[in-house]
């Protein structure tokens, strides 16, 4: 006999066509108060004098906790398949160049 409660406690989530398609970010930027914290995703290109927001995504610290925890458990599974991820030793808040070089193929 199957257990009801297990089918009564699973969520169905939706993913809308638009929001499959993904934001491409490269700068995160945390605020946050004593009930809330708000993650600005940015998108920051090559000589554009402007970064623009992407997507705001406002939590409660414990689901910002929760976050953490999952992210640190899917970088620890992605190194061990791929190698260890490789961080310039910039300091905390470090903007990439907005005017810098231009590549060239």
């Amino acid at each position: 006999m199957e257990n009801n409660n297990d089918q009564n406690n699973q969520i169905q989530i939706e993913l809308p066509e638009d929001i499959a398609q993904g934001i491409y970010s490269n700068l995160a930027i945390i605020a946050h108060s004593s009930s809330e914290f708000v993650i600005d995703f940015v998108r920051i290109l090559p000589g554009m004098p402007k970064a623009k927001v992407q997507s705001r995504i406002v939590i409660t610290p414990e689901h910002a906790k929760r976050l953490l925890y999952a992210l640190n458990d899917n970088i620890n599974r992605f190194e061990s398949q791929n190698g260890t991820i490789q961080v310039d030793n910039q300091p905390p808040g470090f903007l990439p160049p907005i005017n810098g070089p231009i590549g060239e193929a």
